[in-house]
């Protein structure tokens, strides 16, 4: 059971940071989602930037162990995303260009939502 439950949080991250990544893109379609994803956007970035572990890597972790997995060091993207991704020697520098890749593709998003709203109230 523990871990089927890991598996729903490692299923969970990673569905957070491609709603992160690209939830933009559901803004464009639904624009009061924007105060769901704007603050997870800031979480994202802020993880990414300073190297902060996200809370969920722990429960995953503790309950790896109740199941009698093993866990692991590190966070979520360190053990499940870098290894397929990203190549092996990921730098800080790395990190940073992700981080702000994020923060771009999200503003292009958001201008591309605040132009769609701006021709709706318009016409």
């Amino acid at each position: 059971m523990y871990g089927i439950l890991a598996g729903v949080i490692i299923v969970a991250h990673f569905l957070f940071i491609a709603f992160v990544a690209a939830g933009g893109l559901l803004v464009l379609r639904w624009p009061r989602l924007a105060w769901v994803h704007l603050p997870a956007v800031v979480w994202g970035v802020v993880v990414e930037l300073t190297g902060w572990i996200c809370p969920l890597t722990p429960l995953e972790n503790y309950l790896r162990r109740l199941g009698g997995s093993s866990s692991y060091s590190g966070g979520f993207i360190e053990q499940y995303l870098i290894p397929i991704i990203y190549p092996a020697n990921l730098t800080a520098a790395t990190q940073y260009i992700l981080g702000g890749l994020v923060i771009v593709v999200n503003l292009i998003l958001y201008f591309l939502v605040i132009r769609k709203q701006r021709a709706l109230r318009h016409s």
